[in-house]
């Protein structure tokens, strides 16, 4: 089971973090990502807490802090999304540098940006110490639904060559004086997109039918038998189970 060359953000290393089977990345991940969100919100030294464990494993990941920050920054429009609540949220109003604010909506956006940007930084460590193709091994071997794996297959492997389709569309277009710059255009950009969509759906057909020729019955080879000792469970849990700590003392304070 294949799926093609390394994600953009992937980040090429040998760190012990790297060397974890997939599997066990991805149930640590989800395990954080639910103890983060199971947080009360009051306990802010808490969350400060999350953001250490997580500095300390893209330190063992050897992640550079400057990738990481700098990816964080996809969750731009939550924060957008956060900034605007104190002002839009009703209840008890206070007054923060002249602007009355909503508590509720003060509280609410502080939620929103510390889960939001620890869950964003737990994944963001996740897809760079993890291979694609890693990852739908450890999808596979966590028991989800094949039919979901599959799909995700396909959709990583022929990503690039629905990509480079559209990139030679758009050259075609340019090379006979098209330049889209109005909504009369638009017209031409409609029938753009539907003959991709034709040419897709008929590679599509003749994917499947010549993995039909090679026998293939509803369900993908696997090559690699990814598995885990006990010692890598316990390393990529570590994570976890310290966070699910700080939780509960969050919830006894």
């Amino acid at each position: 089971m294949g799926a093609g060359h390394a994600h953009k953000l992937y980040v090429h290393g040998h760190s012990p973090v790297h060397a974890l089977p997939p599997h066990t990345k991805l149930a640590a991940t989800l395990a954080f990502v639910v103890v983060v969100v199971s947080t009360p919100r009051e306990a802010m030294w808490a969350f400060a807490l999350y953001a250490v464990l997580l500095a300390v494993v893209a330190h063992r990941a050897r992640v550079p802090a400057g990738v990481l920050l700098g990816r964080l920054l996809i969750e731009i429009p939550f924060v957008a999304f956060a900034v605007l609540m104190p002002f839009v949220a009703e209840g008890e109003r206070v007054d923060v540098l002249g602007l009355s604010l909503s508590v509720d909506g003060l509280w609410g956006a502080w939620n929103v940006l510390a889960k939001g940007t620890l869950g964003v930084a737990a994944s963001v460590l996740l897809a760079s110490t993890t291979g694609l193709r890693e990852l739908l091994l450890g999808l596979q071997r966590l028991k989800l639904p094949p039919l979901l794996v599959q799909i995700a297959s396909f959709m990583i492997r022929y990503g690039d060559v629905i990509t480079d389709e559209m990139r030679r569309m758009r050259i075609a277009r340019e090379s006979r004086g098209f330049e889209a710059s109005g909504v009369r255009h638009w017209g031409v950009l409609a029938k753009s997109a539907g003959a991709l969509f034709i040419r897709s759906y008929e590679r599509g057909e003749r994917v499947h039918l010549a993995m039909v020729s090679r026998g293939y019955a509803g369900s993908m080879p696997v090559i690699d038998e990814v598995t885990a000792s006990r010692a890598q469970w316990s390393y990529a849990l570590a994570l976890p189970f310290a966070a699910l700590a700080v939780c509960l003392l969050g919830w006894t304070l």
